[in-house]
């Protein structure tokens, strides 16, 4: 999803203000990490994980962000 769009799910009006992708240091990507914003205002933030495999915490979007 590009960065702006709406996000099925959300609050009315809240969009994904950025998205970044989570990577593990074999570079593989088990997750991404979605910033929402809200009335103009930053509102909140998921880490989504898709791996049943590589455990996803906020530990892991961390590191990924900033290694």
């Amino acid at each position: 999803m590009a960065a702006g769009g709406s996000y099925r799910g959300t609050s009315a009006g809240a969009v994904v203000a950025a998205e970044a992708p989570i990577l593990t240091e074999d570079g593989e990507c088990p997750g991404e990490i979605l910033v929402f914003a809200q009335g103009g205002y930053l509102a909140w933030l998921e880490v989504c994980s898709w791996s049943d495999d590589i455990e996803v915490t906020l530990g892991t979007a961390q590191r990924s962000l900033c290694p």
